[in-house]
């Protein structure tokens, strides 16, 4: 709200917190464009392993502003597939920079997979594992859950009825944008989360009516920037009473710090550090998430 007056949410790169007003639901509806395509263009990947990437960062930065925290939290898959490593960090607001993600995904393309490969193909056997570590006080949590082999969405699922017995829907997508003079898409993820609200009352029959209106929704929409976001929760929920918060903007974001690499450094041997030098003895070690090559020289290490 501005002077009383409500603002839209933008096309891309945000979350609006909304819920259904007397039903005891809340939810969260995020759209990463800018932040999505930074984030995935750091290391190509084939079109299905981004997807799910993308899926990943979504259902990150859905989990990290329901929590308004102020730390991070990551969401990270580790498997016995191609696929074998995906990690997605969401950070809030602090110290002047803005809520953001980033993420990272590690494939072995060694392996064939076929023409048209599966969500369980990719990732095999593995875990889901939700990370949260606040910056100031509460300790850090950590909940795992076995990936589900219908998807990063699904495994979400299992993961809020085990860990927090919250009844809960969510959708994720993900899908590339071909731009005129670019061979490489940006890549755009979108995901909704539906939840009972803890401690409200409700009728019984809202959550089945809801969640089944919630899941009617399709990639598209959820990817569509020229679909606004309060007219996609009026195509779901349209004979229901939705309340809309402000909208929360989202930035690609991150927190790479060549000083903390030369802090860690600084505890190795001279010759371990020779061993990873390049020959005009400097350090350069790559961030994987945001593809910033860090030169740490002698003089940093003394």
């Amino acid at each position: 709200m501005e002077n009383g007056t409500y603002k839209h949410a933008p096309a891309g790169d945000f979350v609006l917190p909304f819920d259904v007003v007397g039903a005891g639901i809340r939810g969260r509806l995020v759209r990463l464009d800018a932040s999505s395509a930074r984030a995935l263009g750091v290391h190509p990947l084939p079109e299905l392993a981004a997807r799910i990437t993308g899926e990943v960062l979504a259902l990150a930065t859905l989990l990290g502003t329901a929590l308004k925290l102020d730390g991070r939290l990551t969401a990270q898959t580790k498997s016995d597939g191609p696929l074998d490593l995906i990690a997605a960090d969401y950070y809030g607001a602090s110290d002047g920079k803005p809520k953001g993600v980033r993420g990272y995904a590690r494939f072995n393309d060694a392996q064939n997979l076929g023409e048209k490969p599966l969500f369980a193909s990719l990732t095999g056997s593995g875990s889901l594992a939700i990370t949260i570590e606040p910056q100031r006080g509460g300790q850090t949590y950590q909940g795992i859950v076995e990936l589900s082999p219908k998807g990063i969405a699904a495994s979400a699922e299992t993961y809020f009825e085990q860990s927090e017995q919250l009844p809960t829907l969510i959708r994720l997508a993900a899908a590339p944008v071909f731009v005129p003079g670019s061979k490489e898409p940006a890549w755009r993820a979108g995901g909704l989360m539906l939840q009972v609200t803890p401690g409200v009352a409700r009728a019984g029959d809202d959550w089945e009516r809801l969640s089944t209106l919630a899941a009617t929704v399709e990639d598209l929409e959820l990817l569509d920037t020229s679909l606004s976001a309060e007219t996609l929760l009026w195509r779901l929920f349209n004979q229901e009473e939705v309340r809309v918060q402000p909208a929360e903007p989202i930035a690609f974001r991150c927190d790479c710090d060549g000083d903390r690499i030369a802090t860690v450094l600084r505890s190795y041997s001279e010759q371990e550090r020779a061993g990873l030098a390049d020959p005009d003895g400097t350090i350069r070690a790559k961030c994987e998430f945001c593809g910033t090559v860090h030169e740490i020289g002698k003089a940093r290490l003394s």
